[in-house]
């Protein structure tokens, strides 16, 4: 049995308006990986192989981390800046507010899944980037770690899940900075083994640390 470990990066810049500003590790993301680092050397297997996106957060939370390994841009995160322009063009909705956030998300993934909006890919061009990546990730009797972002790690709950774009939204918006994703891979297939666990936050000092955007 081999195993796939998605890891989210650590918060970014979230006061940010377009995915190039976005697009850097916060202070407390930098914390946020080293700890996650030290909890996975502590408690977890080594890892045969590891990969990340291209993105500068991607690139930061690894080495935060104290983990090196490939460079893969199918680990890349979709550019959710350039979705919610299209619906605000499409459909004449504003960029959301924290309060505004999840009905926003859900509304544009379904519009994404439509072919409504487009971004900068088509929704049905990043699925199929994101099954490439996990089908070469699952190889029977290794671990493969990936430090990628929440949209990826959504796509692949829909994948092992069957989820619907409704879901798939759903899904993502709970899923925390560094938190850990564990894929089972078995001769049938690859199975979800745990979602958005944050041990490294455990200790009360930590737990204010947690954050998801």
């Amino acid at each position: 049995m081999g195993e796939i470990v998605l890891v989210r990066h650590g918060q970014a810049n979230s006061g940010a308006t377009s995915e190039a500003e976005y697009d850097r590790l916060s202070e407390l993301g930098h914390r946020q990986a080293g700890w996650l680092g030290e909890w996975l050397r502590a408690h977890d297997a080594p890892f045969d192989t590891v990969h990340t996106g291209t993105m500068r957060r991607h690139l930061e939370t690894a080495a935060a981390m104290g983990v090196e390994g490939s460079s893969d841009d199918r680990l890349n995160e979709l550019d959710y800046f350039a979705l919610a322009r299209d619906m605000q063009v499409r459909h004449g909705l504003a960029p959301p507010g924290p309060d505004e956030w999840p009905d926003h998300v859900v509304a544009t993934f379904n519009a994404w899944h439509l072919a409504e909006i487009e971004g900068t890919e088509p929704f049905a061009a990043f699925e199929a980037r994101v099954a490439a990546v996990l089908d070469e990730a699952a190889q029977p009797g290794r671990r493969v770690l990936c430090v990628t972002s929440g949209g990826v790690i959504a796509m692949a709950l829909r994948l092992a899940l069957g989820l619907d774009a409704d879901r798939l939204a759903r899904v993502l918006l709970p899923i925390h900075n560094t938190s850990i994703h564990r894929f089972r891979v078995r001769a049938g297939g690859t199975h979800l083994a745990q979602f958005n666990a944050t041990p490294h936050f455990d200790p009360p000092e930590r737990q204010p640390s947690r954050t998801w955007l």
